[in-house]
């Protein structure tokens, strides 16, 4: 959203944020979000780049093909452990997981022209 827009819509009584700062997350919780998301984005890649379906991935890690989807997906149902099950298995190294490869999805909604406009509190 550019400036002289972002400005018009706060004079205006509204308040501009990115997706964490919306559903009200707490740091702890945004991080959760962020490592969740990251870690679907990568078993995602990994997984076309090794050139194998989501049933073949689920084949390996002895669960559905639904389930390989939602860990795809990062929903909040799929355990952590699952999603690093899943990671390693499409060849994810532990050397990968450093802050460096973390790609900001939440609080990087701005500046990817996802901003939630709402309404500003009233007190």
């Amino acid at each position: 959203m550019n400036e002289a827009k972002r400005k018009a819509l706060e004079a205006a009584g509204f308040s501009t944020g990115d997706a964490a700062d919306f559903l009200g997350l707490t740091e702890h919780e945004r991080q959760l979000v962020e490592l969740r998301v990251m870690l679907g984005r990568e078993v995602r890649r990994l997984r076309q780049q090794r050139v194998l379906t989501q049933a073949k991935l689920a084949g390996l890690l002895e669960t559905s093909q639904s389930r390989v989807a939602k860990i795809e997906a990062a929903e909040a149902g799929v355990s952590l452990d699952l999603m690093f099950s899943a990671f390693f298995a499409v060849g994810g190294q532990v050397s990968q997981l450093s802050v460096s490869s973390l790609q900001p999805s939440l609080s990087s909604g701005a500046r990817a022209g996802h901003t939630r406009i709402r309404p500003a509190k009233r007190n």
